[in-house]
């Protein structure tokens, strides 16, 4: 078998994992695979007693992954909110590994997400052939999470209708899900929750109603506060791709990732790091997300096609191809800061070089 491209985060960090428990000093709430305290140490990263080491997974404020982590212990289910790429899906997914050792429960939302995907489907030859029965009914992620105990996950739940959200008021309400075609209804069991995530982007596409938005406790995710807390998330991540995609390159220097941070965080902000000089923003969100596939992208550059060092023209495409989302509107700030900050900053002669041949 193939080494899988990227593993569940139960699979990922299992050894963690199995330190936390068994170095486990607080009470479990029932079904859950460890205390929330515990959760929180594996979220935020420590040294247990025995001296193991717990890498972050998310790193940022502790109070809002003490809240995020609370919530689930009560009857609210928890929505993240936040810009895209801002660790709302890797905050998801490894909260529920923690908790319930399962990170898999997910529904994905679009447009074109049914109440089916929610609730539960049927296999129609089956019903055709029997009618209502148990063995025609297709259970959902959350249908399973419901009976197993565990945390369901809902990616983007604003791009789904709101006819179709609100299935989960009773879910979340009556932790019951009925199931008229057979006259019975499902009980959720002890542990189960919901986490949802969105993006306040996807503002005004499919508001959650008043009703709705009473069941979720919401904990906003920011950017990174700092340009060196910045930095350490795209180290940490892509020194974890590197690993992963055995790319035939050196690990980027902090000079490098610094440099595609600062670029991010001005052209964000609208304004250097010195407060100096005001820059026109573009149209994309410029995340950290997308600070880390710029320098995956620089790294598999400078190992198949330079000389395994990473420099300014294996960073310039994908800086270009993060910034100018708008082949004029975009294109023009770009240049402006070329002109305005880049080429005048001492040591970034390389990246305005490469720029400027590559435009």
């Amino acid at each position: 078998m193939s080494a899988l491209l990227r593993e569940h985060a139960e699979q990922q960090f299992a050894e963690e994992l199995h330190e936390l428990k068994k170095n486990e000093t607080y009470a479990i709430p029932e079904n859950w695979e460890m205390s929330p305290q515990s959760v929180v140490t594996y979220l935020m990263g420590g040294k247990l007693k025995n001296g193991f080491e717990v890498s972050p997974k998310y790193i940022g404020h502790r109070r809002l992954m003490e809240i995020a982590v609370a919530t689930l212990a009560t009857d609210r289910a928890l929505l993240l909110y936040g810009l895209p790429g801002t660790a709302k899906s890797w905050v998801s997914e490894h909260i529920a590994a923690a908790i319930s050792g399962n990170s898999t429960l997910i529904v994905q939302g679009t447009a074109g997400t049914g109440e089916e995907a929610i609730r539960y489907g049927w296999n129609y030859a089956r019903l055709l052939a029997e009618g209502p029965s148990e063995g025609a009914l297709i259970q959902t992620p959350v249908m399973k999470a419901m009976q197993e105990g565990k945390i369901g996950r809902i990616e983007e739940l604003t791009r789904i209708g709101s006819d179709v959200q609100d299935t989960l008021i009773t879910i979340l309400s009556e932790k019951t899900l009925p199931v008229p075609e057979l006259n019975k209804e499902i009980q959720a069991v002890r542990g189960f929750n919901i986490i949802a995530t969105a993006n306040n982007r996807d503002k005004g596409v499919n508001e959650l109603s008043s009703a709705l938005k009473r069941r979720f406790n919401t904990v906003i995710l920011p950017l990174p506060d700092s340009i060196d807390e910045e930095i350490d998330i795209v180290r940490r991540r892509v020194e974890s791709f590197e690993k992963v995609m055995q790319l035939p390159a050196e690990k980027p220097a902090l000079s490098e990732i610094r440099r595609v941070i600062t670029i991010f965080r001005e052209l964000r902000q609208g304004a250097t790091v010195d407060g100096k000089t005001k820059l026109k923003t573009p149209s994309g969100t410029l995340s950290t997300a997308e600070a880390i596939s710029v320098v995956n992208n620089g790294l598999a550059m400078a190992g198949y096609f330079g000389d395994g060092e990473i420099h300014a023209e294996d960073l310039v495409s994908g800086i270009l191809g993060a910034v100018v989302k708008d082949p004029v509107q975009d294109k023009v700030v770009w240049q402006e800061y070329m002109e305005t900050v880049v080429k005048n900053r001492e040591g970034w002669k390389d990246i305005y070089r490469a720029s400027r041949d590559m435009i």
